[in-house]
Order: structure tokens, then C-alpha cells, then sequence
């Protein structure tokens, strides 16, 4: 079952970051400022969405969109900011589920597109967006941490 996250979920949230963040090369899990981060989504529904799967009531899988709008679409886009599953879940179909459910929100609300980051060396995780119609950019990812 997929549905949207609540505030009760933060703390599951969290534990599934903490496995995410410590699978990317850039991120360090850091559990005050992922539940910071969570609640202020969820609170915060003009801002973005998170949807989580469960599994006899248990969160195994959550993805996050955040909302925004773009000069060059000329209207309301998403980023796709996190997706993780157990990795006990992997293989059952539930990240395409998860993902299938993101793309459905964005087209039926309007979006005009979704944008994500992936490590290189993520070729999983490559392979599952690109089932799912996304295409690899000639854009580069830069940051500023302030």
C-alpha cells in the first residue's frame, strides 16, 4: 500500500535516510537534520509531498517530490529529492510501484516535469528511472553549501 506520509512516519522516514544517505557518495546521515528536513515537508504540503510504502503496516519504502516552478517549462516542476527501499524489499517491484505512484501525482496535479539526482556508479537505481521513461541529462550538478 502507498500512501501519503504523516507525522507519525517521521522517525521511520529517518531510518530509512540514514540507509540511503549512507549508500551516496555525498551525504552523511545526520538524524536531527533528516527529521528537520521530513517534518517540514510534511507540514508543509505547498512545499512537496513524501509517499511511503507499507507492508503489514511497517514503512519499507518512502519517495519525496518537492515542488517548484521553472522559467524554462513555464510552469510548476518537481524534484524528485529521495527514494529508497529496505534493501529486504528490493527486487519485488516496490521501487517501480513507489516511482510509477511519484510520476502519477506529478501528471494528474499538473507538474510539468521531474528532475532527480543519482550517484554515477548507481546503475540500480540508473536502470529503474530509465524504465520509467527518465533520460540521462548533459546538465552537471553543482552545489554551495551556505
Amino acid at each position: 500500500m502507498i500512501e501519503q506520509a504523516t507525522s507519525d512516519d517521521i522517525s521511520h522516514l529517518a531510518d530509512l535516510l540514514a540507509l540511503l544517505f549512507t549508500q551516496e557518495a555525498e551525504f552523511q546521515p545526520t538524524r536531527e537534520k533528516q527529521e528537520r528536513g521530513l517534518r517540514m515537508i510534511i507540514e508543509s504540503p505547498g512545499s512537496g509531498r513524501i509517499f511511503v510504502a507499507r507492508h503489514d503496516r511497517e514503512i519499507v519504502g518512502m519517495v519525496s517530490l518537492l515542488f517548484t516552478i521553472s522559467t524554462a517549462e513555464g510552469g510548476a516542476v518537481c524534484l524528485l529529492e529521495d527514494m529508497i527501499v529496505r534493501p529486504d524489499q528490493r527486487g519485488s517491484g516496490l521501487g517501480s510501484q513507489l516511482l510509477q505512484h511519484a510520476i502519477d501525482f506529478a501528471r494528474t496535479n499538473g507538474f510539468m516535469r521531474i528532475t532527480l539526482l543519482t550517484d554515477h556508479s548507481n546503475e540500480g537505481a540508473i536502470r529503474l528511472y530509465q524504465r520509467h521513461g527518465f533520460m540521462l541529462s548533459e546538465m552537471t550538478a553543482l552545489r554551495l553549501h551556505l
